[in-house]
């Protein structure tokens, strides 16, 4: 349920409603958007007479019901405001939202050696990156597979934020590691496997790091929300909402199916910003570009692409990696499209990389 007030509405009549509405037993969580200020009510809300709301107040517009299982991540409880999600990295602040330029991410599957990932930095910074991915620890499918340095890694993540300005943005994969990737990522990531990892989504909630929440590989949009809902309902509401790939019958020629229709889908059930990563979503560089492209096109709000200066010989991933040169002329491609649908910078040139920090 929330309570929508009007514009003229004075703050001292919307404290004097909430102190009231705190009488009550329910939580009301005060949401200021462009337009109007909103107080979401959380807790046991079904016995709550909504006309009885609206007589607290000449103030109040209207008291909507929502009806939807995941309440701080649907839509209505922003009143159809999209979030702005904010990222603080070295080089200024970073938006993520539906009515800001679309933010591009990009590194590679693990962080290898210092080498690689400084020089991998400085070359998806000069094609316009704002924040380097890389994963100090690697949840795998095979035991024997490569697990990633943990935290060394962690390490040579923020001397590359040092020394680049990028933001950096990793996973982590249990609770015991999270105060050690939180102090590295300007976003924490919680990624497929972990989608329902619910303790593990309270104790990031409790966090006030932003949130990248990547879909499950056999979860539906509804199992989705309510995973970020528990992220939401521990008070972090920066919850960035990735599309992966789902596993669907066809893995010969694709590694996931990458779901864009999902895009329009959760446009019209939540406010939260959307990525897409079509390297995980196809698993072979060659079709990352187009998929790229097409979700730019269908909306999304931001692109995590992995780029490796050498992908035959990466420790994890590297067929669906990108090399540097190949993500150069992606970042191309991918500013035609996004200033045709007025979400990419005024200017996006690519600069060369020296190899000299």
């Amino acid at each position: 349920m929330i309570v929508v007030m009007k514009t003229d509405a004075p703050i001292s009549e919307i404290q004097r409603i909430i102190q009231e509405l705190r009488s009550w037993n329910i939580t009301p969580e005060k949401i200021v958007g462009k337009h109007k200020v909103i107080i979401g009510l959380v807790g046991d809300t079904a016995t709550l007479n909504s006309e009885k709301i609206q007589q607290l107040s000449p103030f109040i517009e209207k008291v909507v019901n929502i009806d939807k299982p995941f309440k701080r991540a649907s839509l209505e409880f922003r009143y159809g405001e999209p979030t702005e999600v904010f990222v603080s990295t070295p080089n200024g602040i970073v938006v993520f939202g539906q009515h800001h330029p679309i933010v591009s991410i990009a590194g590679p599957c693990s962080v290898e050696n210092e080498e690689m990932i400084i020089e991998t930095a400085w070359r998806v910074k000069a094609a316009g990156a704002k924040l380097l991915r890389g994963g100090a620890y690697k949840p795998r499918t095979s035991p024997y597979s490569f697990q990633g340095h943990g935290e060394s890694a962690l390490d040579l993540l923020a001397k590359a934020r040092e020394v680049t300005g990028l933001g950096i943005i990793t996973e982590v994969m249990d609770a015991e590691q999270l105060a050690q990737v939180a102090e590295v990522a300007d976003i924490i990531q919680v990624g497929a496997r972990n989608m329902q990892n619910f303790s593990l989504l309270k104790r990031v909630g409790a966090t006030n790091k932003p949130v990248l929440l990547k879909r499950g590989l056999a979860a539906t949009i509804e199992d989705w929300l309510m995973a970020a809902e528990y992220i939401m309902a521990e008070g972090n509401p920066n919850v960035i909402l990735c599309e992966r790939g789902i596993r669907t019958f066809d893995r010969k020629y694709t590694r996931n199916t990458l779901d864009l229709a999902a895009i329009p889908v959760l446009r019209t059930l939540t406010h939260l910003p959307i990525m897409i990563d079509p390297s995980h979503g196809t698993g072979w560089a060659e079709y990352v570009p187009t998929m790229a492209i097409a979700a730019i096109a269908a909306g999304a709000d931001s692109l995590m692409i992995e780029v490796h200066p050498n992908p035959a010989k990466a420790l994890s991933d590297g067929p669906q990696s990108l090399t540097p040169q190949q993500y150069d002329q992606l970042m191309q491609q991918m500013a035609t499209i996004g200033e045709a649908v007025g979400r990419w910078p005024v200017k996006s040139p690519v600069l060369a990389y020296s190899g000299v920090a």
